[in-house]
């Protein structure tokens, strides 16, 4: 065992019959021996772990032995998660939990004859993906003009520059705006969006983005008799335009710029979200415009930076000048 971590004061916490106790024993000894585990992961497993056997001898009222463990069903699973949900763990640490209790019922269908197929088809929680740090404003307005000079033809930078400035003007996913066509731009004030899950949103056209759009069109050989139905984006071969070639292009492009590796076609929509929070914009309305359905993924998208906090705090409270 770990020698920092206190294996029987944890194990004696709830009441397990003595063959759990060598259960634990071999498990562990398996992590680190053969799998050759960390101390801190074997500690955190057994800590994991044990705090499951701990719940199960009080969700059950009594020992918790073989035949619990055998018995055990996604409820027993559920009404655990419901607990530590109360006690505040966060997503992460309960899918380490939820891998740590398959991995002692693992090791009890091989050495021990002890199979419960419904603990090992409990899914882990769906962890939220980090989004990249917004590029700041100049990083921006770099990146929008180097794509205006990023390649020899002139149509294709074009391209380049009204992708990159309908992303960052309007807050479209790369796949929206690659999904446009020249009719649902062309003399509108607005693009009506249907974004995931079918929901559709309505997002503001600026004048700037209408016309870095309109340029593009004029210089494009593949629109010069095109109708409203043709896609507003092409690749160079007069194809649709892919989101990979967008993609590898600003990664060519903040490499020679040195702009940081965060910066994205996602990006821009990320940029999209903060810059309009830090200008005064309202949560809710950030929210309507990316086509959230919730606040609190709106939230993960905007970033507001130490000193416009500090800023508002001066500003905004009545001791802030003592």
């Amino acid at each position: 065992m770990p020698k920092h971590f206190d294996y029987e004061h944890t194990m004696t916490s709830a009441p397990l019959a003595p063959e759990i106790g060598r259960y634990m024993r071999g498990w562990l000894k398996e992590m680190q021996s053969i799998k050759r585990q960390s101390a801190h992961s074997v500690t955190a497993y057994l800590h994991d772990v044990s705090g499951f056997l701990a719940f199960l001898a009080q969700h059950t009222g009594g020992t918790v032995d073989a035949a619990t463990l055998r018995t055990l069903s996604e409820r027993d699973m559920r009404g655990w998660l419901a607990f530590r949900l109360k006690r505040g763990y966060a997503k992460s640490s309960n899918a380490r939990a939820i891998s740590a209790v398959k991995s002692f019922f693992r090791f009890l269908h091989r050495f021990a004859e002890l199979e419960n197929a419904a603990i090992l088809s409990v899914s882990a929680p769906k962890l939220d993906k980090p989004l990249p740090k917004a590029p700041s404003e100049s990083q921006t307005e770099t990146a929008l003009e180097g794509l205006f000079e990023f390649d020899r033809t002139a149509w294709v930078n074009a391209r380049n520059h009204a992708l990159g400035i309908l992303l960052y003007g309007t807050g479209l996913r790369i796949s929206e705006a690659l999904a446009l066509t020249v009719g649902d731009i062309r003399g509108k004030d607005s693009l009506k969006i249907r974004g995931k899950g079918g929901r559709e949103r309505v997002v503001p056209i600026l004048p700037i983005i209408r016309s870095a759009v309109e340029d593009y069109l004029t210089r494009s050989p593949f629109h010069q008799e095109a109708g409203n139905d043709a896609p507003i984006f092409y690749g160079a071969r007069g194809k649709p335009m892919k989101p990979a070639i967008f993609q590898r292009l600003v990664r060519d492009l903040r490499r020679q710029l040195g702009l940081p590796e965060s910066l994205t076609p996602h990006a821009l929509r990320h940029a999209f979200a903060t810059h309009l929070l830090a200008h005064g914009a309202e949560l809710r309305e950030i929210q309507e415009l990316l086509g959230h359905v919730s606040l609190s993924t709106t939230q993960r998208y905007t970033h507001i930076d130490a000193a416009r906090l500090m800023e508002a705090y001066k500003n905004a409270h009545p001791h802030a000048g003592e």
